[in-house]
């Protein structure tokens, strides 16, 4: 079974919002959004739903007596991964149940689908925890807070992305030591701040929302730890100053020979030469050449500029490991680099309940998801096709990127943190959403908010009841687990 035709293990669920969808010519599914109703009728139809299904319902989270074992999901996640990297996902799971909850996707997704939803869509981030959110530079260079991990994205109910999201702070607040009622309020706040800035878009222009963004030269100021902004500025700083030419290409390049390479630094960069160096060769240019052709023509003509001088496979982040993803290095000139991340991309955890994606190829899921979420993309952000099958997106590796330190925080730091993430995500539901919708069902006071936090307290204890479901799993000998130095 290849990642591309995962099904879960899980017992069926009908998409929950089917016959809020419209359809293409084709009968494919899509997001319908009510353009003939005017503002204040969409605020009613929200309000009407409200009525049937009580924000109070929000709170609920209680296993059903036929959930399926939380292990046969992960290994059903395993599936179509590359074998010798998933002993490397097991044990970065295994860590705690905050590690074992951002690489279980697939398992919330599950549980989700059985939590009441409105049944009304946004494009959906399907793995929105708190560490999928950071810094980049946009094409402008300019430093934004966004969303920037997207590999599940589908149109799916916006309640799922909020109530992951807050789940994930609860989870980390007590991996930091926090007490449950500052983790309580962290969830409150994540779910306050998603509600009221719903209002705020609801109250925008179309045009002023897909224009909303988050600079972080306007977000610094604002962070109420002194120590926190501290450090925060100098890691930006660092960030900015390490650009790929001065310090990315001479950590990752090996200029030692006539022709540059990429350094191996096994496990987690090497180089697979599994189908003989000339045809593993041939297959990196011809994908590479569908991948150009998934780019706006103005991108094609600065990509033609870089020759491919060397390709290497790369492990990444807990939910992503033992998917195939690979780093390109091309060259413009002697001291001008350039590096891309091919990370591959299966169907989304969300399908076997949200529905089917509409794209034929997973890589254009993601990238078309990214540019409706986003307020900024990778001016890189391509797709392509494997010769074996294998259905990947493309992007920069490492364009200043700049990772949260989440571990650091305290009760003031995670508090903001969460009314951050709060705004974000409400942005990029609200570019494809109907924010007046979801506003009548939020209403204006503070129940659904409370809501979320219950859920979200009582999602986290069941994560850590699974994760010490792996743990046992482990100790008996029925998962392969590599664990990796701190």
């Amino acid at each position: 079974m290849t990642r591309n035709s995962r099904s879960s293990s899980a017992k069926a669920v009908r998409p929950v919002a089917e016959r809020k969808l419209g359809r293409r010519p084709s009968g494919e599914r899509v997001m319908a959004f009510p353009t003939r109703l005017s503002r204040a009728e969409r605020v009613a139809r929200g309000e009407e739903v409200r009525a049937k299904i009580p924000r109070s319902s929000q709170a609920a989270w209680k296993p059903s007596k036929d959930r399926v074992d939380p292990l046969s999901l992960i290994k059903e996640s395993d599936k179509g991964r590359l074998e010798e990297l998933v002993p490397i996902r097991h044990g970065r799971m295994l860590k705690s149940p905050f590690t074992f909850y951002r690489g279980a996707a697939l398992n919330m997704a599950a549980d989700l689908a059985t939590t009441p939803a409105t049944e009304t869509y946004v494009q959906a981030c399907g793995d929105a925890h708190l560490l999928n959110f950071g810094v980049y530079a946009t094409p402008e260079r300019r430093l934004v807070f966004d969303i920037n991990d997207l590999d599940e994205t589908l149109p799916a109910p916006w309640e799922w992305d909020l109530k992951r999201l807050a789940a994930s702070f609860v989870l980390a607040c007590r991996s930091n030591g926090l007490s449950e009622d500052d983790a309580r309020d962290t969830a409150l706040a994540c779910a306050r701040s998603y509600r009221e800035h719903m209002t705020e878009f609801n109250q925008m222009r179309a045009l002023d929302v897909w224009y909303a963004s988050l600079d972080v030269e306007d977000l610094l100021p604002q962070i109420k730890n002194v120590e926190t902004r501290k450090r925060f500025r100098k890691r930006l700083a660092k960030a900015r100053k390490h650009g790929v030419p001065e310090h990315e290409f001479p950590v990752l390049a090996d200029t030692s020979t006539e022709s540059v390479t990429i350094k191996d630094s096994p496990p987690l960069i090497y180089h697979w030469h599994e189908l003989g160096k000339h045809e593993y060769l041939t297959n990196i240019r011809q994908g590479f050449a569908r991948y150009r052709d998934s780019l706006p023509e103005e991108r094609r003509v600065l990509l033609d500029r870089f020759e491919i001088k060397d390709m290497a496979v790369k492990v990444v982040g807990v939910g992503s490991v033992g998917t195939f993803c690979g780093i390109v290095l091309l060259m413009a000139g002697d001291d001008d680099p350039l590096f891309l991340q091919i990370k591959e991309a299966g169907p989304s955890v969300l399908e076997a309940y949200a529905g089917k994606s509409i794209y034929p190829n997973h890589g254009e899921r993601v990238v078309r998801g990214c540019l409706l979420m986003q307020a900024a993309s990778d001016m890189f952000l391509g797709w392509t096709e494997g010769e074996l099958g294998r259905q990947f997106y493309v992007r920069q590796l490492k364009d200043m990127k700049t990772k949260i330190m989440v571990e650091l925080f305290g009760l003031t730091d995670m508090l903001q943190y969460a009314s951050l993430c709060g705004f974000t995500l409400a942005r990029a539901h609200a570019r494809s959403g109907d924010s007046a919708f979801i506003c009548g069902y939020l209403g204006q006071n503070d129940s659904f908010d409370k809501a979320i936090a219950a859920f979200s307290i009582a999602y986290a204890d069941q994560s850590e009841k699974d994760h010490a479901a792996l743990m046992k799993a482990v100790r008996n000998g029925d998962l392969d687990v590599v664990t990796e130095p701190e």
